[in-house]
């Protein structure tokens, strides 16, 4: 079988002491977190606060109440009420939001069609270019609505993010994907500008930038985040480092990676769906085995030990040989 890897975005769920942002949100979140933990799907990567808070929700559940069938059928539903709501619009306002809602019922069409085999590349590609048309439209008609530059920057997102499905190298970032993620920071810069104390804008802007590569830029989005909602930014940037910790370790930057590792446990644990390596085991082990910075190993070992972790005793051992220490 095919390795396939889930990007953050695929099991991302407000439901992490956030309310609800919608129902098509939550819908969506359902259809994610389903497709990602069905039989045709291997990957462990993916960034889900649902694992890393005790399940909320089962799945499995969820999987059994959503059909994607019934999904795409509530999103033509959704098409046919926006372009409704656009033919008995009075100003540009009402205009703008039955584009922006339009678009984002096209770009979630296409996102679950294309997950789910349901359509050829070129029939997703159509559904994707009339959401941003829509939302090209709405942008125009209403430019102060943060909204609609949020809107079109998931589009842009779900569409650079969807790339990594099957990649089964995902600390990579080809440059067409990295246009696509590059249009969504864009606009998600442009919806917390516009509106500050939506979280949710920086929240995304992070996600846009740390698949793009663009760390510190990332750093800067989660942070901002934590003065907002200081639970889900430090779970984003405990996350963050540690897939970058992951980043740099495929790429044999083992100093840089294990000080990445290092960085992520001073905000929490990560989610191991959202970072495959262990950051205090890996640490541990490039201090020990690369960098021969025992000091900073046997700190990560006390860290560790303090949030509950468990190091692999056979490191221990090793630390404790080429260490000459016992603690």
């Amino acid at each position: 079988m095919q390795t396939i890897t889930i990007p953050p975005m695929f099991c991302e769920s407000p439901l992490h002491g956030r309310e609800k942002i919608n129902e098509s949100t939550d819908v969506r979140i359902a259809m994610d977190c389903a497709v990602m933990n069905s039989p045709r799907v291997s990957g462990r990567l993916g960034l889900s606060p649902l694992s890393s808070l005790g399940g909320l929700v089962s799945l499995a559940s969820l999987f059994v109440v959503v059909s994607c069938a019934d999904f795409i059928t509530s999103r033509d539903n959704d098409i046919r009420e926006s372009t409704q709501a656009l033919e008995k619009a009075r100003d540009d306002g009402q205009r703008a939001r039955a584009y922006s809602s339009r678009g984002v019922a096209y770009s979630e069409k296409a996102r679950y069609s294309r997950i789910t085999k349901r359509i050829p590349n070129d029939e997703y590609e159509r559904f994707f270019d009339l959401a941003i048309k829509d939302h090209n439209q709405a942008v125009a008609l209403d430019p102060n609505n943060a909204e609609v530059y949020f809107n079109r920057g998931q589009a842009y997102y779900d569409r650079g993010s969807g790339d990594f499905v099957y990649s089964t190298e995902i600390w990579k970032v080809n440059p067409s994907t990295k246009a696509w993620l590059d249009a969504a920071a864009s606009d998600f810069e442009k919806a917390a500008e516009k509106n500050p104390k939506n979280d949710l804008a920086f929240d995304r802007l992070g996600l846009a930038y740390q698949e793009a590569g663009q760390e510190d830029d990332a750093v800067r989005a989660y942070t901002q985040e934590m003065k907002l909602n200081e639970r889900l930014g430090k779970l984003r940037l405990a996350d963050a480092y540690c897939f970058f910790g992951f980043r740099h370790q495929q790429q044999k930057e083992y100093a840089v990676a294990a000080a990445a590792y290092q960085k992520s446990t001073e905000f929490g644990i990560a989610d191991d769906k959202s970072c495959p390596y262990d950051p205090f085991g890996n640490s541990v082990a490039i201090f020990t085995t690369e960098t021969h910075e025992y000091d900073k190993a046997w700190e990560m070992v006390h860290r560790a030990l303090k949030m509950g972790r468990v190091i692999a005793p056979e490191l221990l051992v090793r630390l404790q040989k080429e260490s000459g220490r016992s603690h």
